[in-house]
């Protein structure tokens, strides 16, 4: 297999790139990344990788990686993602989420052409589905897409061009749509990484609203693995949206003080701020449909793989106060 990896330095990328090499012997991975601000510059060193630093909006670069490289398969994380930035700079989000996807399919279908065994994967996010009433209902894949942020109606647009270059040019497509992930190698500026950060420095720990937002978390390896799954599974998974999750929903401030618990600190670090504009309350994902379609299912304990998380970032950022 010659696998793009695009975005193979964000946060779940990175994680995937490593999975996928420690996992797959005969593997090619090319790693296409802009290296942006968020970026993991951690060297990888295997003779079965190559880094190429660009923008998927770059179709001559594009095109070029997949003639040079005989790609047979493309998965794509590059994406903006900071849901504050995109209300800040929604366009950016467009640019990147929508004309970069855009750029990627139809360098697919201008390389791929008709037939083959090739596959073109969206890794998307649960944030396309817009929020969830809290009442026990989870999102599945016919859930009607509703996102209220710039971030979220970016991907959501991104995943209906997958669709559209399915149903009109038959490219052989898949779309994952994940829960919040939670892992090693993710930029401080996210939530679980700031919650960490912060208190070892014994700073103010910012919480939107009242703490009550609700979101499924899944451990990033978990993720992993569930994609990998999806990309190995062959023709079956062709033109088909498969939502991810871990069933572990929990408010945001339980999680803060899961954090602040297990490191000793202190509750008076949480700081409650405005709210988010267009903050959704609660995310849940059923996650039926890749289990019986595959027979994937989360493997990681939250307790256990959220300490190792929290140790990750000990070791890297320093020692608890």
């Amino acid at each position: 297999m010659n696998l793009l990896i695009t975005g193979g330095n964000g946060f779940i990328g990175y994680n995937f790139t490593k999975y996928v090499l420690a996992n797959c012997s005969d593997c090619e991975v090319i790693c296409l990344d802009s290296n942006t601000y968020a970026a993991n510059i951690v060297e990888i060193s295997s003779s079965r990788y190559h880094f190429v630093r660009g923008d998927i909006r770059d179709g001559a670069l594009v095109g070029g990686i997949l003639a040079d490289y005989d790609i047979d398969r493309i998965i794509n994380f590059a994406a903006e993602t900071h849901v504050d930035n995109s209300i800040a700079n929604p366009n950016l989000f467009v640019e990147t989420n929508v004309l970069g996807t855009a750029v990627l399919l139809q360098k697919a279908r201008e390389f791929w052409g008709i037939g083959g065994d090739n596959l073109y994967f969206q890794v998307s996010t649960d944030e396309v589905y817009g929020e969830i009433d809290a009442d026990g209902a989870k999102f599945t894949e016919d859930s009607i897409i509703s996102p209220r942020s710039p971030y979220s109606a970016s991907k959501a647009g991104a995943d209906l061009l997958v669709k559209a270059y399915f149903d009109t040019y038959n490219l052989p497509v898949v779309t994952t749509r994940c829960s919040n992930n939670y892992g090693f190698y993710q930029h401080r500026e996210k939530f679980i990484p700031l919650i960490i950060t912060n208190a070892l420095l014994d700073k103010p720990i910012p919480v939107y609203g009242d703490g009550n937002n609700v979101r499924d978390w899944i451990f990033v390896l978990d993720h992993c693995s569930a994609l990998w799954s999806v990309l190995t599974a062959g023709e079956s998974v062709v033109g088909k949206v498969y939502n991810i999750g871990a069933n572990c929903e929990m408010r945001n401030i339980d999680l803060v003080k899961f954090i602040l618990d297990y490191l000793k600190k202190p509750a008076s670090l949480i700081t409650f701020v405005e709210d988010r504009l267009g903050h959704d309350r609660r995310y849940a994902i059923d996650a039926t449909k890749i289990g019986t379609d595959i027979g994937w299912r989360a493997e990681s304990a939250f307790e256990t793989s959220m300490i190792a998380t929290i140790d990750w970032y000990v070791a890297r950022y320093g020692e608890r106060k």
